[in-house]
């Protein structure tokens, strides 16, 4: 496709606005407007303009909803979910990465009512975890008669999509060949980040397997045909999770994912890629400080990156020595569900 931004972030974004068109989460003209508004590299604009789109768009749907048309009050707050959601995309980077709570609460009213909104409703669900629960969403196959026992497909979102783009990478489809569908906000993730402050964690199966012993506790899920979709950096989670969690008939990670710390890693000078082989704590933040206090950019990214893990902006050695936990090793041996596995290329 034609490169709209030359920043390799703002073009992505927009990419992935446009993936969004396919299930009517989007709308092609409006994107394409959007884009032209916003200045290439300027944080500031681009959470602005796609805040000021999604806005428009959440009006329109509270508009067709008083007025009882329920096909487009759903097409109204899907758009506005993913619009909501691609301002976020940049929030760490602009004058006012304070907004990213105030923002997410409006995607996540969006998704909601959208939740309502569809043919089959959906339904809120509550996954006990540890000495809490994690907040999830259960969606019947549109053929289905109440109760009506299905195959289930599980839907586990990465390190920072929103949970509404679950529609978009894997819902719609299920929902169109007969599946039930779920997906949930585990730890690190969404609600179960913004609004509970639980963390990452690498041991994934920890997660999962409370998943799915709610599922399998429903009269309409078949326990035998269960299959499962990992986005992003859940094609880490899910086959970490595959090795201790065998109740999956099938899955997908989208895409494979070894070693979550490459991606943070590969930008660093080896001299600091040293400091940390040789755990020299001292030296790798003395370093990290300068470089943030010289980048902007490597400050926001850090934070808007690190947040999820913990960080509170202390020590990065720390922040990475947490990332380099979340490495897959002698475990995939224990894999036995067929898992396809793709790539990814930016």
């Amino acid at each position: 496709m034609a490169t709209l931004f030359s920043d390799h972030e703002f073009q992505f974004g927009l990419e992935n606005a446009l993936g969004a068109v396919y299930r009517r989460a989007a709308d092609t003209g409006e994107v394409f407007a959007t884009a032209e508004r916003i200045a290439d590299r300027d944080a500031d604009s681009w959470v602005r303009e796609w805040t000021a789109t999604a806005g428009a768009v959440w009006a329109a749907a509270g508009e067709a909803a008083d007025r009882g048309h329920r096909v487009s009050a759903l097409a109204h707050y899907l758009r506005a979910a993913t619009y909501y959601a691609t301002g976020l995309y940049r929030i760490a980077h602009s004058s006012e990465p304070d907004r990213q709570l105030e923002i997410w609460r409006r995607q996540r009213d969006c998704w909601d009512r959208a939740v309502d909104l569809f043919a089959v409703p959906g339904e809120r669900v509550t996954i006990p975890y540890e000495d809490t629960t994690l907040p999830g969403y259960f969606f019947r196959a549109p053929d289905a008669d109440p109760g009506e026992r299905r195959p289930l497909m599980v839907i586990n979102n990465g390190s920072d999509g929103t949970t509404s783009q679950m529609w978009t990478l894997g819902g719609a489809a299920a929902s169109e060949r007969g599946y039930h569908w779920m997906t949930f906000d585990g730890p690190g993730q969404q609600a179960a980040l913004f609004e509970q402050g639980i963390s990452f964690r690498p041991d994934w199966e920890a997660v999962l397997t409370p998943v799915i012993d709610a599922m399998t506790a429903r009269t309409d899920v078949d326990p035998q045909r269960l299959a499962m979709i990992g986005v992003s950096q859940a094609g880490f989670w899910v086959p970490r999770a595959l090795a201790f969690e065998h109740r999956i008939a099938a899955a997908v990670a989208d895409p494979g994912v070894i070693d979550v710390s490459t991606s943070w890693m590969d930008p660093l000078p080896m001299q600091m890629r040293e400091q940390l082989r040789h755990g020299d704590r001292d030296a790798f933040d003395r370093e990290m400080h300068l470089a943030e206090l010289f980048s902007p950019t490597t400050a926001a990214t850090l934070h808007f990156r690190g947040e999820p893990y913990g960080s509170d902006g202390g020590s990065r050695f720390v922040l990475y020595e947490k990332v380099s936990t979340y490495r897959l090793g002698d475990e995939i041996a224990q894999i036995t569900t067929p898992l396809l596995i793709t790539g990814r290329f930016r």
